[in-house]
């Protein structure tokens, strides 16, 4: 059977667009479809303007900072709708870079929708219908708004970046990575911040004194977090909202507190599972992401679906339909931009190169940009003293450049080691910078390093990361 292409490419982001250039490198004829903007999440609303927003926000601690390292310095007001205007001129910039590269590489692009007909057929919204010897879905995830009484009223991290103005206040429902980091962000650029989660501690899943610390540090930087709370109902703030609730002033610590100022209408009045009831300017949702599966006709082929709908496969990232392959975040693996290129190289080499290769997820290293930043590779110390026994290494401090500016920010670098075969088995950092230093660490940790060889590595002083290689005493055992 003659093919119209030998790929057909799913999806514009990050791993899609990899995997569709290498291939056409090696001689494949590809095309790509995107029903939105290229770049996918990573570039038009995650990672990349995400980290920009850290950024930015940042600069308001800077300042406080400098006074106490003898600059004399005013505080300047932060422009919203200046900031952005320079965050949308880079986003076109970017994918206008990823355009460019695809079509260097002779892709064919189709800005279009496409659903998949059979398991060599794509059709697109335009009505065109185009056959591909492989199919590769690579359409990723979105954001999942809770099923309850006025969700309509909030936002996700879909539409943070397109606000006309920045709200004065903002409740921020959930406690994931995504969450807290917009969270710190917000705080930092003068936003009244509340963060709802309804778990123990926020950043479940990750090292449980880290996680700690990070909560700790959000809390001290203004972040109004409430643990163990949810949203029960919201609704439309009314005039009787502003003035306050049941009758009377709305109440903060036992003393009448201040309605925050509304930036369009009266904004959304929230009631909390712990009863507490207020009105905030936006409310946000980050409370898990759902994979970019619906209404692609996958399952009527006989592609298996997960209980969220993501797309089960292989070590070789191949579907139960032979021609059909899927990278990325639609299958729920590991929800990381390089884990996807990665998916996507290995699907070329399997493909179109005759190599198979397996995707190795273990052991990859993370960071989460909270304020305070935590970078995380391997095992916690709960999941590794559930595998044997172990010796855990830890220090927490003032850093340097905190303490002399009159801060009470610490840090934590924690090592945890495998008490017989004496290999680090995972490291985490709370610091600035933590995951500049994990990329690092990383890498000793991929290759298998043992506490000794952390130990016959000098330290490169004054740092902060020189405990990794100067704590000689463990702090515990398990």
């Amino acid at each position: 059977m003659t093919f119209d292409y030998d790929l057909f490419v799913i999806g514009g982001g990050s791993g899609g667009v990899r995997a569709g250039r290498v291939a056409a490198a090696n001689g494949a004829k590809v095309a790509l479809a995107e029903e939105f903007r290229m770049g996918g999440t990573c570039v038009i609303r995650g990672c990349v303007p995400k980290k920009l927003m850290v950024f930015a926000s940042g600069y308001s601690e800077m300042f406080e900072d400098a006074r106490s390292y003898g600059w004399d310095l005013d505080d300047g007001d932060f422009d919203w709708s200046r900031f952005r205007g320079k965050l949308d001129a880079e986003l076109e910039r970017l994918e206008g870079i990823y355009r460019k590269l695809l079509k260097g590489s002779n892709v064919e692009i189709f800005d279009a929708r496409a659903t998949v007909k059979d398991a060599h057929t794509v059709t697109l919204s335009t009505g065109q219908e185009i056959t591909a010897k492989q199919i590769l879905v690579a359409t990723g995830g979105r954001p999942v708004v809770p099923d309850m009484p006025g969700a309509e009223l909030g936002i996700t991290s879909n539409e943070i970046f397109n606000l006309e103005e920045l709200p004065k206040s903002i409740l921020i429902v959930g406690g994931g990575y995504i969450a807290s980091e917009f969270a710190g962000i917000l705080n930092g650029l003068g936003v009244k911040v509340t963060q709802f989660y309804r778990g123990a501690q926020i950043l479940r899943g990750f090292d449980d004194e880290a996680r700690g610390l990070v909560a700790e540090g959000m809390r001290a930087k203004g972040v109004d977090l409430h643990l163990g709370t949810n949203v029960v109902e919201m609704r439309a703030a009314t005039e009787n909202d502003l003035k306050g609730i049941d009758g009377g002033t709305l109440m903060d610590g036992g003393k009448p507190a201040p309605m925050p100022g509304k930036a369009a209408g009266h904004g959304i009045w929230v009631k909390a599972t712990n009863g507490n009831e207020q009105v905030y300017d936006q409310v946000m949702f980050a409370t898990g992401r759902a994979p970019n599966t619906d209404g692609m006709g996958l399952e009527n082929l006989g592609v298996a679906l997960g209980r969220k709908g993501e797309i089960i496969v292989d070590e070789y990232s191949q579907t139960k339909v032979p021609s059909i392959y899927a990278i990325g975040d639609v299958t729920d693996r590991v929800q990381l931009t390089p884990v996807a290129i990665r998916e996507g190289m290995a699907f070329v080499e399997t493909v179109f190169k005759g190599n198979p290769t397996p995707v190795d997820h273990d052991l990859i290293p993370s960071a989460v940009f909270t304020q305070p930043e935590l970078g995380t590779v391997g095992l916690t110390e709960e999941q590794a003293a559930e595998q044997g026994p172990i010796e855990v290494y830890c220090s927490s401090f003032k850093p340097m450049n905190h303490s002399f500016a009159g801060r009470e920010d610490r840090v934590l670098m924690k090592l945890i080691v495998c008490a017989d075969t004496r290999k680090v088995l995972g490291c985490h950092i709370v610091s600035d910078h933590a995951g500049e230093l994990i990329q690092l660490v990383g890498i000793a940790v991929k290759m298998g390093a043992t506490k000794e060889d952390f130990d016959r590595t000098v330290a490169v002083h004054p740092t902060m990361a020189e405990e990794l290689v100067t704590m000689k005493e463990p702090v515990r055992t398990a």
